[in-house]
């Protein structure tokens, strides 16, 4: 257990890395490891030590937070967590994760031919069902919401999804422990897991100047295009 943690804890510092640098990623860095050698640390451990870089991240960069989109995002995120306590409950995820991941997949692809898309209401309303589906039932759901974000400046994504998960994880892992899927257990794994998410972050400070300009742009494609890959395969493989 002591080796697995070690190496979930590395994959978590360079996943916060990630996500320190570009406003997402996480996740995607971490869950395909985590299902593969210690599948009991999803969603709830990821879940609620993904919170504390977060709030981190909200503190470094509270004052370039769109709180408007946020907000929309936030209204969507509500019934989407319903969905995905479904999902991690009784539905079949195979499914799921397939229609995400093309969906995802295909904004993206749309994105780079000749979709532009903007945080609207709608938009982000939308994006948060389907975010708070996909976060709740796999701690994978940045990348319908950020998307829609993907021409801002790298201040503005960080801290608008900072703000958008720090709000919306707690409604999942609140949603998750209603169901019975969170426990006092997931909360001391998260615990022991925080250290290696905050190396990850303290990184992610002087990281942040890569992929500035025109280049977040290009991340938060590449790591959306990356996201959707994982899911569909993860569907694939069972």
């Amino acid at each position: 257990m002591t080796v697995t943690l070690l190496i979930a804890g590395v994959v978590l510092a360079l996943g916060g890395l990630v996500q320190g640098t570009v406003g997402f990623g996480m996740a995607l860095v971490a869950v395909p490891v985590l299902a593969l050698v210690e599948p009991s640390l999803l969603p709830g451990p990821m879940l609620l030590v993904g919170t504390v870089h977060t709030v981190l991240t909200l503190w470094r960069e509270h004052g370039h937070v769109d709180w408007r989109g946020v907000g929309w995002a936030t209204l969507g995120r509500l019934p989407g967590t319903v969905v995905g306590v479904l999902v991690v409950d009784s539905l079949p995820q195979r499914g799921f994760l397939t229609v995400v991941g093309l969906g995802v997949l295909a904004f993206t692809v749309l994105s780079v031919v000749s979709w532009h898309p903007r945080p609207t209401p709608g938009a982000l309303t939308t994006a948060g069902v389907v975010s708070g589906a996909f976060g709740t039932s796999m701690a994978i759901g940045g990348p319908p919401v950020v998307l829609l974000y993907q021409h801002e400046d790298g201040a503005r994504i960080r801290a608008t999804m900072a703000a958008y998960f720090t709000i919306g994880a707690p409604i999942s892992a609140v949603g998750l422990a209603v169901a019975g899927h969170l426990d006092g257990r997931d909360a001391r794994a998260a615990a022991i897991l925080a250290p290696f998410l905050l190396v990850g972050f303290a990184l992610s400070g002087p990281a942040r100047r890569l992929v500035e300009g025109g280049r977040i742009r290009w991340a938060v494609l590449g790591f959306a295009a990356l996201s959707a890959l994982v899911l569909i395969g993860r569907s694939l493989l069972g």
